[in-house]
């Protein structure tokens, strides 16, 4: 497990966010408070998210949006040929970072191995030391609160800085409306 960050993504019913904090570690030490660790790919039309070393995620980020760009935007089928090129290159492979890609359509997990997931739900995804609790408040703010998407992806990652050593409270997030809401 990387001692990162948290990312969270969430697919709502009018708009996809995504937030992430912004404490970059070095060891036990905090190094910055503010850093960024989403954006926005493809003309805006993708939002991502990194988790684990700064430098191999621009790497990932890099390669990511060439194969976006080749694949037209196509997310789906960006995500499946990232997968295949990460696991043939040895380089790739020992990278220390993971990466959440998400449109209004479809949310992926994209490993430190070159897997690629796509969560249950289909609707709520995080990674980063703080992933498994921000993940969980999502759910249950998701089940049991009327909280728009921003709203409940701002209040999980707070839970998350709360909680994990390696997040803290410094929330930033981006977001996609649908096309009818924009």
């Amino acid at each position: 497990m990387f001692h990162a960050t948290t990312i969270l993504a969430y697919k709502g019913k009018n708009r996809s966010v995504i937030g992430g904090d912004g404490q970059v570690t070095l060891g036990n030490c905090v190094m910055k408070g503010n850093a960024t660790k989403i954006r926005t790919l493809y003309n805006g039309k993708i939002l991502s998210g990194f988790a684990g070393s700064t430098a191999d995620a621009f790497t990932l980020f890099d390669m990511f949006e060439r194969i976006l760009e080749n694949r037209k935007g196509d997310l789906m089928k960006s995500v499946i040929d990232f997968s295949k090129e990460w696991r043939k290159d040895k380089y790739l492979r020992r990278l220390e970072a993971m990466m959440i890609v998400l449109d209004r359509e479809h949310i992926f997990i994209l490993s430190g191995t070159g897997d690629v997931v796509e969560p249950e739900d289909g609707q709520i995804a995080a990674i980063g030391s703080g992933g498994n609790y921000a993940v969980s408040a999502a759910r249950a703010l998701h089940k049991h609160s009327e909280l728009d998407e921003e709203s409940l992806v701002c209040e999980s990652l707070l839970i998350a800085g709360a909680i994990c050593i390696y997040t803290n409270t410094n929330i930033k997030t981006l977001i996609l409306e649908n096309k009818e809401n924009a």
